[in-house]
């Protein structure tokens, strides 16, 4: 610190290093919010990075005379959205579906880091359990996020959160 009490940027830097990104007052509101934040930055590289790869492979298949209609139907599973109208709708489009997905890898991280937080200090005790609960609502969660909100859609999801989240737990120190 400085004399006057400001802290620098280059100190504030340092700071993450001991702590979080963010002091919100309490752990669990601290753990959500960094969860959330680390968790959507990875969700926009990772749709962005995919959004590339199938660009780069329309190329090469529309270079090589590949059947249009069989590029259009492999071309974006997760981004209906794009006509390739324009580059300005295409990249609008992008941007929007990425900001959805990046919102949904947010979530799903914030919730289950929130209610794991939360059960382990309910419980006193970080088990299998714990997990399994947290996989199931986050899964749950993350199911209405999605076009297809059914209840057979958000059991599903529920079921898949809970093994996933359990299956990692018990994993976990193993590898």
């Amino acid at each position: 610190m400085n004399g006057n009490g400001n802290r620098s940027l280059l100190d504030e830097l340092r700071s993450f290093d001991k702590g979080g990104l963010f002091d919100l007052g309490h752990p669990l509101l601290n753990r959500i919010a960094e969860s959330f934040v680390k968790a959507a930055g990875i969700g926009a590289v990772q749709a962005v990075s995919r959004e590339a790869y199938l660009t780069l492979v329309e190329g090469a298949c529309s270079d090589a005379g590949a059947d249009p209609d069989l590029i259009k139907t492999r071309r974006h599973p997760r981004f209906p959205n794009f006509k390739g109208e324009t580059c300005a709708k295409s990249l609008e489009a992008m941007v929007k579906d990425t900001g959805k997905e990046s919102l949904q890898w947010g979530i799903a991280a914030g919730v289950y880091s929130g209610l794991t937080y939360g059960l382990k200090e309910a419980r006193g005790a970080h088990d299998w359990k714990n997990s399994a609960i947290a996989g199931a609502l986050t899964g749950a969660t993350l199911a209405l996020t999605t076009d297809d909100t059914s209840h057979e859609r958000i059991v599903q999801c529920a079921i898949t959160g809970a093994a996933l989240s359990t299956a990692a737990n018990l994993l976990n120190g193993i590898f």
